[in-house]
């Protein structure tokens, strides 16, 4: 196969497959794949109809290559056998990330016994109902709703879409956010967060991106951005706020889910990455899937 680096210039040949398929995992996000390509060396290539992905991953202090499952119409047994090929003859066992249950069944059924199945609830995906983040209705939700009617009584603010003006706040309010967190989590994750996070929101259209930020008194204090995932998932990539102002994560979600279009039946919120604070608040949305990703690899 003809791999290449996975650029801006690819969004429309990568997301003919991506937003067509039934994959609800944030990864196959394309906004995803190419603002953190610097990380993971993330390539693609297109064979039999299938889309192919690859890249690197750190495993206990060694570079290992990684594939997402290809996507596509056609033999999926067939696709595999190209992407073992592909693996063995770069030096490394094959090794599929981000499979679903179902997909993690049917690949067992295609190839039983011959891979090794893991899973790692750190970096299961939450899918929330847009509906329900838009609009908080309902006793479970009412704790959220009291977080909200105290912002506004304490804070007059608006809400705009981000656009190439608001970057330098944007900017701004994330290195607020990344001082307030930088002892409690690994700095060079967060390092790398803030890479990603600034290829984005300096390339967002061209991305496909779309976003919100929340004003008070003329300053910017919080933002989000996202993208499809797929014809019916919406994903939130990032959502930061200047933590001085009770509430405000509550009212960035809102605002934003609120003007996700509603062809989106879904919002995923990403993984909670461990963290236990990042957890019980996702968590506290209420999601309605929390999808298990896991890894197989292939037996010799």
């Amino acid at each position: 196969m003809n791999f290449r680096p996975i650029s801006i210039q690819d969004k429309d040949v990568i997301t003919a497959f991506t937003f067509k398929s039934n994959f609800n995992n944030c990864d196959f996000a394309f906004a995803n794949m190419c603002s953190w390509s610097f990380l993971y060396d993330s390539e693609f290539a297109v064979a039999d109809n299938f889309l192919f992905v690859r890249f690197y991953i750190e495993e206990k202090g060694h570079r290992h290559l990684a594939y997402m499952i290809p996507l596509g119409n056609g033999d999926l047994r067939h696709a595999i056998e190209i992407l073992e090929q592909d693996a063995e003859a770069m030096g490394f066992k094959p090794l599929i990330l981000g499979l679903s249950l179902e997909k993690k069944e049917e690949l067992n059924a295609l190839f039983p016994g011959k891979f090794t199945f893991m899973a790692d609830r750190d970096y299961f995906d939450y899918l929330y109902l847009r509906a329900d983040l838009a609009t908080l209705h309902g006793k479970k939700f009412q704790p959220k709703r009291n977080h909200i009617n105290k912002f506004r009584k304490l804070y007059p603010y608006e809400y705009q879409p981000i656009t190439p003006a608001l970057v330098p706040q944007c900017l701004e309010v994330e290195r607020i956010w990344w001082k307030a967190n930088m002892d409690d989590k690994d700095v060079e994750g967060l390092s790398y967060e803030q890479l990603s996070m600034t290829f984005a929101l300096n390339h967002f259209e061209e991305l496909g991106l779309t976003g919100g930020a929340i004003i008070v008194y003329g300053k910017l204090v919080a933002f989000t951005y996202g993208s499809p995932v797929n014809d019916t998932v919406f994903g939130v990539h990032v959502e930061k706020a200047d933590v001085f102002y009770e509430g405000i994560f509550n009212v960035i979600n809102m605002e934003f889910a609120s003007r996700v279009p509603e062809q989106y039946i879904y919002i995923n919120r990403e993984e909670d990455l461990g963290l236990s604070g990042l957890r019980q608040s996702k968590l506290s949305y209420n999601p309605v899937i929390i999808l298990e990703k896991h890894a197989a690899l292939r037996r010799r």
